[in-house]
């Protein structure tokens, strides 16, 4: 992608945030690999999880390390895009609820 704000590139980097905080960088790490441990969930779960938050949060860093995840682990484009539109009903769900403060605070004030 050229001429683009993010740089595929970085994301090779992730590891050296370590450099400027050693102890925060390691305990993020630490905490992140064992998140993503086989558990209740299986790593396959939660790569697929990941993929769809990724989408929510907009991360194209965490878009391409866990669309190339979820291919190694076996998972079909077809679940993968499931997941992201579970992931966009969420996020659509939780801005339109919010209509509900809007409209209580419009009722409040016109009356």
């Amino acid at each position: 992608m050229a001429n683009s704000y993010y740089d595929p590139a970085d994301l090779r980097k992730f590891g050296n945030i370590t450099e400027w905080s050693e102890e925060l960088g390691e305990k993020f790490f630490d905490y992140y690999g064992k998140v993503f441990e086989e558990g209740a969930l299986s790593a396959r779960e939660k790569s697929l999880i990941a993929l769809a938050v990724a989408h929510v949060v907009k991360c194209p860093y965490c878009i391409d390390a866990y669309t190339k995840d979820g291919l190694q682990r076996g998972i079909t484009k077809e679940e993968m895009m499931e997941a992201v539109h579970a992931g966009a009903a969420i996020e659509s769900g939780a801005t339109l609820v919010h209509g509900v403060q809007m409209m209580n605070k419009y009722n409040k004030l016109s009356m």
